[in-house]
């Protein structure tokens, strides 16, 4: 599985901004997630939604603020994140995992697969 991530840049606090990530290659039965690091901290989740179902979990700091949808016959996720603050400011990470989709899966352990990072900055 390849992952492609788009998205990402600069942005006033209170602002908003949208991800993608495109998987290609072996798709079927995909979960696919964003996880991200800020500097000097270690990288956490952020959601992750099951291609086949639309299921979407979110990490404590993203529920009502970020929103995780699917495209399924296109395999893209769109992760668009409104009312951001400067704490979101980290290098964000499209990850994907073959296979079931359990909310407790939030560590990066249970991804196989990478995508580059993409930069989000929020200024305050």
């Amino acid at each position: 599985v390849q992952l492609q991530a788009s998205g990402g840049g600069l942005v006033q606090a209170r602002g908003s901004l949208r991800l993608s990530c495109t998987a290609s290659g072996r798709t079927f039965n995909l979960a696919m997630g964003w996880f991200r690091q800020a500097p000097g901290k270690e990288r956490e989740y952020v959601a992750a939604i099951a291609l086949s179902n639309g299921a979407a979990y979110y990490a404590n700091f993203a529920l009502g603020r970020f929103t995780l949808s699917r495209d399924d016959a296109r395999y893209t996720v769109t992760l668009q994140m409104d009312n951001l603050n400067p704490e979101d400011t980290a290098v964000y990470y499209c990850a994907a995992r073959v296979g079931r989709l359990m909310e407790t899966q939030r560590a990066s352990k249970y991804y196989n697969y990478w995508g580059q990072g993409t930069l989000v900055t929020v200024s305050s």
